[in-house]
């Protein structure tokens, strides 16, 4: 088993962002799901616990680029495997694409065209549930952490802070390395995906997949500050467990557009 802690998200990858801002936190932070007493403060801590970057492999039909994983989300995680959902639903916004291009998102919408997609066709609605259930319920996007606070710019903050998180966390990539692309006759040990992945992220992950097939992946933090501006350090999963089988399917996607 991994240990609990491994390493911190380079701050170079997460550096240079159009983040709205929130709280500037400064001192002795404690990190999330590590800390020993209530802490005051939300707007400079994770009150929820771990942060997951999610993402999808969708296959059949295929959404994304061929040689990419795509973006499912970003979830708060009470440090035990339950969470939180639909916490505010007065800012459970529509319009996202709207709201990012109005408050300095317009680089992460353009991302997010190709690379956060719904296998259904419609990513207005998938950016908007995944806001409305789990972005409302990050303690430190709440708009009282905010001083001359626009509507919308929290959800701003959450797109792009999620999409700069997958952008460190190059699933197809890092599996490409170790030998495992995807095939339509071979099969992998699911053993030997988690260890490649694990090499690169320092901490365990948790996979999932429909039937035999690989199609997800969670990548574990615990925060130091706050979503806008802290620190991701990778940590292993709490509470949490895969669905796949020991030996996976990982296929090719069919009719992937490189260009999303």
């Amino acid at each position: 088993m991994a240990s609990v802690l491994r390493s911190l998200v380079p701050l170079a990858a997460l550096s240079g962002l159009a983040l709205a801002g929130g709280k500037t936190c400064t001192g002795d932070l404690p990190l999330s799901c590590q800390n020993t007493a209530p802490v005051a403060d939300t707007c400079c801590f994770i009150a929820s616990g771990q942060l997951l970057q999610t993402q999808f492999w969708d296959a059949s039909p295929s959404t994304g680029p061929s040689d990419s994983w795509t973006i499912h989300g970003l979830w708060p995680d009470n440090c035990d495997g339950s969470f939180a959902s639909q916490c505010d639903p007065s800012r459970a916004y529509t319009g996202i694409g709207d709201i990012l291009s109005s408050t300095g998102g317009a680089d992460t919408l353009a991302f997010m065209q190709t690379y956060w997609k719904d296998i259904g066709g419609n990513d207005e609605t998938f950016w908007e549930h995944e806001w409305g259930k789990h972005g409302t319920c990050i303690s430190t996007l709440d708009p009282s952490c905010y001083t001359d606070y626009t509507q919308g710019q929290e959800a701003t903050d959450f797109f792009t802070r999620t999409v700069a998180l997958f952008k460190t966390l190059p699933t197809y990539d890092w599996l490409a390395a170790a030998g495992i692309t995807p095939s339509d006759s071979t099969t992998y040990a699911l053993a030997d995906i988690q260890a490649a992945l694990e090499a690169q992220h320092g901490a365990s992950v948790t996979l999932g997949c429909k039937g035999k097939a690989l199609d997800e992946v969670w990548y574990h933090f615990n925060v130091q500050g706050s979503l806008q501006n802290g620190q991701f350090v990778a940590a292993d999963p709490v509470g949490t467990s895969g669905k796949c089988p020991k030996t996976v399917q990982y296929r090719p996607k069919s009719g992937a557009n490189d260009s999303g």
